[in-house]
């Protein structure tokens, strides 16, 4: 039976790796956790006059770059002066030249958001008319690219590292001391420490360009290195580094000096080494609280520290859980992992798993702030899938509780057995010994002429066989210990636990990659706030959310009707993905109808003019109404969705 339980781990676990890399291939770029909420000139508009400036609205602070605001005109030259900045609270501007020629201009912006995260995004805005523009701004959304994956990779290795090297500490000292001699689990927290300062040092060099250009080549640019450190995030990458050279100091004592102590030293070691551990655990984990999602928005002096504390819980169930399974499957005979050590980190677990319940009830509270956040946002339904693996792995730990509880009763027992049939094999080893050298002795007499060098191979033989008879002893006594069906079945249910917290850790990557529902819903509000002041104005602006289905499929529509009354009117759509990013695709179609009086669908193709722009002049309404304003939007070739709304014209 155990002969085909490594070979079956280790494709489980090729197999839940593999899984994880598609989730994180397949999460894209990062969604932006900075929304643009507003702009002047807004977007579509044409104002009659060049404007002195250019301003722009976020959801929360930004950081800005010499060129992170950028004005360019039709020709795709740059008319903007100056570096960018702040205009007070989470505005900010970047003057124009003056005197700047009639025709559509294109807004560029790429800023880091205050929990880290680049944000990127364009719009146009016309002088006097519209006219056609040779910009074409690049497609690719910020974070994205072979940086993108490269930094997400980062995020994920060193999430799992530090779960590691956390969670196994915590199991050898928390719940089985005697796993400090024990070689593999030295291995395990080694490693786990390792991981955790390969991928913090690489997401120092990927920083820059992540944030910047997107390039690979500029990873290990110099300069770029010096800025990423004067961030909050280089800070805390750095704080990181620190952190982990004191915790190098902890796994060297810990795997080191400990297992050469007495007991009473051992106790007072043991308070050390907790004390010290949680302190540099705890730093570990601000490095993350104090640059991400906890450090910006509702109650960041709360909301930091319960995020500490969270992910303190998280290493403490899913690190411990992944000792657990090392020590399960790889703890060498002579020292096997028992029932009370088990038992402690069930204890362990259960308060890990009562502490992620209420810091992630608070965390889930302060980053959606409604209940239609869960289902109409990105990050909601991210968190739901969250939840109902959170559950599934409660479950499953229910299961390992029951199988620890008879591994329990049931291994005195076999202890005893095991240890019974040891010493029977030992008195007949002695047996066989003394009869060996008995004859070896009579016949070293009968045969003393023959020399040294039959004596010296004899010995030989003897050490030979000697170690085949313990490894043939070993791996008896592993038999009878894997045989045990109580130990088998936790063995099972631990290494599905274990499957499924590396799913959950790739997904809990993406949830802090991810735009908080929160904040996206205020964007929306604040973005439906500027349609209502412009509607008031004579202008009319509708957005309209489609999916064909099909790849980028997804996107956000918008019309801009101005003046929207009866007669003559200017139209411009807009396509944009769901971030705000303006992308192109081949068809755009927009219908008018007024079902009351019989009259349409009345049909206007609009000219292409730049990137995710179409316009058309002239379009007449024939008289006031509360028309329907149909948009078709074509993907590909055979990729179209019709998307509809009504609203009172004239």
């Amino acid at each position: 039976m155990t002969s085909t339980i490594a070979p079956r781990v280790r494709t489980l676990v090729l197999l839940l790796l593999a899984a994880t890399g598609l989730l994180l291939a397949g999460a894209g770029p990062v969604s932006a956790h900075a929304a643009l909420t507003g702009s002047d000139p807004r977007q579509g508009a044409v104002v009659d006059k060049a404007p002195q400036q250019v301003s722009l609205t976020f959801s929360e602070k930004v950081a800005l770059a010499d060129d992170s605001l950028r004005v360019l005109d039709p020709k795709g030259k740059r008319v903007d002066r100056g570096d960018p900045a702040g205009t007070g609270g989470t505005t900010y501007s970047v003057k124009l030249h003056s005197g700047l020629p009639d025709g559509t201009y294109t807004v560029t912006y790429q800023v880091v958001s205050e929990d880290s995260h680049p944000v990127a995004g364009a719009y146009t805005f016309s002088i006097g008319a519209p006219s056609k523009t040779s910009v074409s701004v690049d497609d690719q959304a910020a974070g994205g690219g072979v940086v993108g994956v490269l930094y997400g990779f980062g995020r994920y290795v060193s999430y799992a590292g530090f779960i590691v090297l956390v969670g196994g500490a915590a199991f050898v000292l928390g719940c089985w001391r005697g796993g400090t001699a024990v070689r593999s689990m030295q291995r395990l927290v080694v490693s786990g420490w390792l991981a955790l300062t390969a991928a913090t040092l690489g997401l120092l060099l990927v920083r820059g360009s992540y944030t910047g250009s997107g390039k690979v080549g500029d990873i290990f640019d110099l300069d770029l290195l010096g800025q990423v450190l004067q961030t909050k995030t280089g800070a805390a990458l750095v704080s990181r580094l620190l952190l982990l050279a004191a915790a190098a100091l902890f796994i060297a004592v810990l795997f080191g000096a400990y297992d050469k102590r007495d007991d009473e030293e051992k106790r007072d070691l043991t308070f050390g080494l907790a004390i010290g551990g949680t302190v540099v655990a705890a730093g570990l984990a601000a490095s993350w609280a104090m640059s991400e999602h906890a450090s910006t928005g509702l109650q960041a002096g709360l909301a930091m520290p319960v995020d500490v504390l969270h992910l303190l819980a998280v290493a403490g169930w899913l690190g411990g859980l992944t000792a657990l399974l090392v020590a399960l499957y790889r703890a060498p005979v002579e020292t096997p992992v028992d029932g009370a050590a088990v038992r402690r980190f069930s204890r362990l677990a259960f308060g890990s798993v009562l502490t992620l319940v209420v810091t992630g009830v608070y965390q889930s509270w302060r980053q959606l702030g409604s209940w239609s956040a869960f289902t109409g946002t990105r990050y909601g339904q991210l968190l739901l899938v969250k939840i109902g693996l959170v559950v599934l792995l409660v479950g499953i730990a229910w299961i390992s509780r029951r199988w620890t509880a008879r591994l329990a009763e049931s291994g005195g027992a076999v202890s005893a057995k095991v240890a019974e049939e040891g010493e029977n094999e030992g008195d007949a080893d002695a047996d066989v010994e003394k009869e060996r050298v008995t004859s070896g002795a009579v016949a070293s007499a009968a045969t003393a002429e023959s020399g040294t060098a039959d004596a010296g191979a004899g010995s030989e033989r003897a050490a030979q066989l000697a170690r085949q008879r313990a490894a043939v002893d070993t791996a008896r006594r592993k038999r009878e210990r894997d045989a045990d069906p109580n130990r088998f079945g936790l063995r099972r249910s631990v290494l599905a636990e274990a499957g499924v917290a590396v799913v959950l850790l790739a997904v809990t990557t993406m949830l802090t990659s991810t735009e908080p529902g929160r904040t996206e819903e205020q964007a929306a509000a604040a973005s439906s706030s500027a349609t209502t002041e412009a509607n008031a104005a004579g202008a009319l602006t509708l957005d309209m959310s489609f999916d064909t289905g099909g790849e980028d499929g997804k996107g956000v529509v918008r019309i801009d009707l101005d003046p929207a009354r009866s007669g003559a009117n200017e139209m411009h759509v807009y396509v944009l993905r769901p971030n705000g990013r303006a992308f192109d695709i081949p068809e755009v179609k927009v219908a008018f109808t007024l079902e009351a009086q019989d009259i349409g669908p009345l049909p206007v193709v609009p000219d292409h003019i730049s990137t995710g722009h179409w316009s058309a002049s002239g379009v007449q309404i024939p008289m006031a109404g509360d028309w329907k304003i149909a948009v078709t939007v074509r993907t590909s070739d055979i990729d179209q969705a019709t998307v509809s709304k009504n609203a009172q014209i004239g």
